[in-house]
């Protein structure tokens, strides 16, 4: 094995005792009760991102050591492993990063002297000397330059097809436009869903019984971050069509997933999600949109929802809504299959009962967002999700796992797109007689930028494996989301910085890729949401 795999094996496991350190010394003080969770937001959304660290530290063991093993692993992959670890390993000894202003020190967790043991770790000692030092990302950025990339192969020749058939089809049919509809807020043509429709793109995860791929979340990972490497909204697409999939294929009768899973597979239904209300957010429970029973065993919708993706071109909604007033929380709540009428530019809402307005963003666009407000919208009795009542809230949580491994991945597909424009930029952009790309400051943010892509791109393909497994991996996708989210900022808000004057040119495409990224640390559950959750299910583990 090789020298710097062994020693990154060590230092993940080092990491890995210290984060167990810190969360005995964070359960001492803080303990399970959800009231203490939450006023200890600092120890324990901490001890989430420092969990989160050492995770991705592993997951980039782990490809590491996969990559020797087929013969893969070759200086760009070396200088990956020793900057990254260098790098984690560092903020975990004196401070991780939650936001641009927050960072969680160990003496605040009670857990300064299990950081200096960490620190004493001869592994960890190695890393932090001579794993990211301005030699290391200065010729890792050098290989970059020349085109150079980290071992990105899966190791299953169906799955590393498929991002290449991907990639070319975001080369040539994405890329080049991503930049115009943005600028003009175009919808996605219907062209261009067409052919991904053709490709399989919202069928990926649908059972082939059901006119679907049938196959699973690492795919289904690869596919997402490939075309959100072009734009963010070619890879959103598919958000909805999976999580409408995942519901009705693991909740929905054999008559409603006969009658919606093949349209939705080949395109012909186009779902969105109608969840969040104005005044609920990410508190799902506290769902105030009623659904009341009206006659011929027909429903009938009252309310209003907030940032509904896709609202007026959808032909199906999956619906949250309470039903039984009398229940409190999650058990008053029911998940409805409503159907209506895809809208057009002149009537976007054709349907009674509902309507519409567009909420204009800074990006994330191409689909648009709404505001929907319902007045006796009716539904038909049989579009109650598995044709049980009360089971909406438990029926939606089922599918969050694969919605934050699928976010984690537009995560990385759009952190790649600042990347490769960062880069471009600096390999063309000439200052002082010499390019970008030749100046410490800026070789220094790509080679970053790119090792981070990768530690959070493994450790949502990790997340992917698991799920696929049938194992339960909540905390693992939301760590991903987390880490992902972050890590496409980061690269976004370097991109720029790189473009220097120009980055803030609505001309230039880094300009709408900031705007996309800053996106991916508030849908899909906020940051803060992300470490409440992993905090608290890591603290309550019994495992």
């Amino acid at each position: 094995m090789n020298e710097w795999i062994s020693a990154a094996r060590d230092a993940a496991l080092a990491a890995k005792n210290y984060t167990s350190a810190v969360r005995a010394a964070v359960r001492d003080d803080v303990g399970t009760d959800p009231a203490a969770i939450t006023r200890e937001q600092h120890k324990v959304h901490g001890f989430a991102w420092i969990a989160s660290s050492a995770a991705a530290l592993e997951a980039l063991s782990d490809w590491a050591a996969r990559a020797e093993e087929n013969g893969a692993y070759g200086e760009a992959e070396e200088l990956t492993l020793r900057i990254g670890f260098g790098e984690y390993c560092a903020q975990l000894i004196h401070g991780v990063p939650m936001s641009a202003s927050e960072v969680v020190r160990p003496a605040a967790l009670g857990a300064q002297a299990a950081a200096e043991d960490l620190a004493a770790n001869a592994a960890v000692c190695r890393f932090i000397d001579e794993g990211s030092t301005p030699a290391t990302r200065a010729r890792f950025a050098e290989l970059l330059s020349e085109g150079i990339r980290p071992d990105e192969r899966l190791g299953d020749d169906t799955l590393d097809m498929i991002r290449e058939q991907f990639r070319s089809f975001t080369a040539d049919r994405i890329t080049p436009h991503a930049h115009e509809w943005h600028l003009a807020d175009d919808l996605i043509p219907d062209s261009v869903i067409a052919e991904m429709a053709q490709l399989g793109v919202f069928g990926v995860c649908i059972a082939e019984s059901h006119g679907g791929l049938g196959l699973g979340k690492l795919a289904m990972s690869v596919v997402s971050e490939e075309l959100s490497r072009g734009w963010i909204c070619a890879g959103s697409l598919g958000t909805r069509s999976e999580i409408a999939g995942e519901l009705i294929g693991e909740n929905g009768t054999e008559a409603q997933k006969a009658k919606f899973l093949p349209g939705i597979a080949d395109g012909s239904i186009l779902p969105t999600a109608v969840f969040t209300e104005p005044d609920t957010g990410s508190d799902l429970a506290s769902v105030r949109t009623r659904g009341r029973a009206a006659g011929d065993d027909n429903w009938q919708i009252d309310g209003a929802k907030t940032w509904i993706t896709h609202a007026a071109r959808a032909d199906l909604m999956t619906l949250l809504v309470r039903t039984n007033p009398d229940e409190p929380g999650y058990r008053g709540l029911s998940m409805f299959l409503a159907e209506k009428t895809r809208g057009c530019d002149a009537n976007p809402f054709p349907d009674e009962g509902i309507d519409g307005s567009e909420i204009e963003v800074l990006g994330y666009r191409g689909m648009k967002e709404y505001a929907l407000g319902f007045d006796g919208f009716a539904v038909r009795g049989d579009a109650l999700l598995g044709g049980a009542e009360g089971q909406g809230f438990k029926q939606l949580m089922r599918t969050f796992e694969g919605a934050r491994i699928q976010t984690a991945a537009r995560a990385i597909g759009v952190a790649w797109n600042a990347f490769d424009l960062a880069l471009d930029y600096a390999l063309g952009r000439k200052q002082f007689g010499a390019p970008l790309t030749q100046f410490p400051r800026v070789s220094d943010k790509l080679a970053l930028m790119a090792v981070e892509i990768v530690m959070s791109r493994e450790l949502t393909y990790f997340a992917a494996r698991q799920k696929d497994r049938g194992n339960r991996c909540d905390i693992e996708a939301g760590m991903a989301k987390l880490l992902g989210a972050r890590t496409a900022w980061s690269a976004a808000d370097n991109a720029v910085q790189i473009h220097g004057g120009n980055g803030y040119a609505l001309e230039y495409p880094i300009s709408r890729v900031l705007c996309d990224a800053r996106i991916l640390n508030i849908f899909e559950g906020a940051a803060e949401i992300q470490a409440q959750v992993i905090g608290r299910g890591l603290l309550a583990d019994q495992r």
